[in-house]
């Protein structure tokens, strides 16, 4: 080799391991730095007292969704960061108003409920005062319909009374092994038996509702127990014309059996709310500019929106709280990121993912040029499981990644590779579907689904905070390293199992359109 060729291979090979050692320096300090400002100066609590506690749940087409909105757009601006909102439909707008519902005879107690989410007011705003009956044992559906006058001016109770508001976890724990039998068998018939009351009607859930507003019911009660001490999950109503209300376990099963045995149960029911008529609905995108690379991105994900029985707290305000914090983080250590940073908070993720998929629609300039997208939607615990979402090169570049994060987080995530792409169960699907890298942030469960998935017990207290820390800073290193990679990341799809059941290969998820009109046909 000559002399010249020599000099320029040395300094080339020197400037290389220049430039690695100069971005591993950087690197070191910025995960330094996000980690102490994580762990000394966190946003966390404030954040979610705001929007917990201040704003509260975040119903699509509520006052209170636009509110988060704009709650968030000023906090991002606060910090340094351009905020938007983003219109991408129309929803039914209305707003919930005051549940008070009181049990009068045969005698006076309060009682432990909520209207359903757009359940309409009781008429002209006056109290329901009327008896309370029970879904009849019928033999058919003519039975049932000869029997539907009967409602005229009741309330209607349709849900299976429990045979125990304890949690079965209780039984397991203290019963003996024949008293645990005996609950099971008894639990199990009596679960059957309601579902054969509910069939004999020959409707659906929500067709049996509009036959019995049709009717002239005054009401509907139903019981949604989430098999935990004091949970219910509260969704939206199927009348249109008179309220329906969730009672807890305890109370429905004390009214039921009040009605079951001939003794009347007279209850008085104040249910407000409002019709807002057509509101449009929005996501909140925040973003970080790139500076060699502003046409690629790297996304930070949660959704905004919630049910409303509660104050959406950990589905998904640990998600959302999360990501801003991250997204602060990285304005504060990485204020000129390599590729562009943009967080989106997506609204109507509960009916059914229409905000991410609206954003897919509308931004293909951003979907085809995503490095990653980081999703976070599962409670309020720390991240344990990463999947690489069925893309073939995906342990190419997460795991050099996550090699970034401090092992204290790092060492508890387990990772898959290829892995499956994500069908639909929260919004990095929506991207997945359109063939971009969508990562899911799987979270430890904190018993989520029973206590505070869509429940009346989605509140701040139920947060622990020190795992949410954890999540922001791996968010924020994840994003870093994302951005800071010279690679673009690869979409090549690995070849997808086969189904057992069929014997043939799998499909990948195919993109669904967005709901842009909702509750409004």
């Amino acid at each position: 080799m000559k002399t010249t060729q020599k000099s320029r291979l040395l300094l080339f090979v020197a400037t290389m391991l220049s430039s690695s050692l100069a971005f591993a320096q950087t690197k070191d300090a910025f995960v330094a730095n996000v980690t102490k400002e994580a762990t000394e100066n966190s946003q966390l609590e404030k954040l979610a007292h705001e929007l917990f506690d201040v704003v509260g749940p975040r119903l699509v087409g509520t006052p209170q969704m636009k509110q988060a909105g704009d709650w968030a757009v000023k906090k991002y601006t606060d910090w340094g960061i351009s905020a938007k909102t983003e219109k991408w439909g129309e929803w039914r707008g209305w707003e919930r108003g005051i549940t008070h519902i009181d049990l009068t005879s045969p005698r006076l107690r309060t009682l432990e409920g909520t209207q359903l989410a757009w359940s309409p007011s009781t008429v002209k705003g006056k109290p329901i005062n009327a008896e309370a009956i029970v879904l009849p044992l019928v033999t058919d559906s003519m039975a049932f319909v000869n029997w539907l006058p009967k409602v005229k001016g009741k309330l209607v109770l349709i849900s299976q009374a429990q045979i125990s508001g304890r949690p079965d976890k209780n039984f397991e724990d203290f019963s003996t092994k024949d008293g645990l039998a005996k609950f099971k068998k008894d639990k199990e018939e009596s679960a059957k038996a309601w579902r054969d009351r509910l069939a004999k009607t020959g409707l659906n859930a929500k067709n049996l509702a509009l036959a019995i507003e049709k009717a002239g019911a005054a009401g509907i009660i139903i019981n949604n127990w989430s098999a935990g001490w004091g949970v219910d999950k509260v969704f939206g109503a199927n009348t249109t014309k008179i309220p329906t209300v969730d009672l807890s376990v305890e109370d429905y099963g004390l009214v039921f059996r009040l009605a079951e045995s001939g003794n009347k149960p007279m209850l008085r029911i104040e249910s407000e709310s409002k019709e807002l008529g057509v509101v449009p609905t929005f996501n909140t995108i925040a973003e970080i500019k790139g500076t060699e690379k502003p046409n690629e991105y790297v996304m930070l994900s949660a959704h905004f929106d919630s049910w409303d029985a509660s104050s959406g707290a950990t589905d998904n305000g640990t998600g959302t709280i999360m990501m801003m914090e991250a997204m602060r983080l990285l304005k504060k250590f990485y204020p000129n990121p390599k590729r562009t940073i943009l967080v989106g908070h997506w609204s109507s993720e509960e009916q059914g993912l229409n905000g991410s998929r609206a954003f897919v629609e509308d931004h293909p300039e951003i979907v085809n040029n995503l490095q990653a997208l980081f999703n976070q939607d599962n409670g309020t615990g720390r991240v344990v499981n990463i999947s690489g979402q069925g893309f073939a090169k995906a342990k190419d570049f997460l795991p050099r990644w996550l090699a970034a994060v401090p092992d204290t987080i790092k060492n508890q995530i387990k990772t898959s590779f290829p892995g499956s792409p994500s069908g639909g169960g929260s919004d990095n699907a929506s991207f997945v579907a359109a063939g971009a890298l969508g990562i899911s942030l799987g979270a430890l469960p904190w018993d989520y689904f029973s206590y505070t998935w869509h429940t009346n017990r989605d509140t701040y207290d139920k947060v622990v905070f020190d795992e949410v820390r954890s999540n922001a800073i791996l968010a924020a290193i994840l994003v870093y390293m994302a951005s800071e990679d010279p690679e673009k990341t690869s979409t090549e799809k690995a070849p997808m199992p086969v189904n057992q059941r069929t014997g043939q290969p799998g499909t990948w998820p195919a993109p669904v359109k967005a709901n842009r009109k909702g509750g409004l046909n």
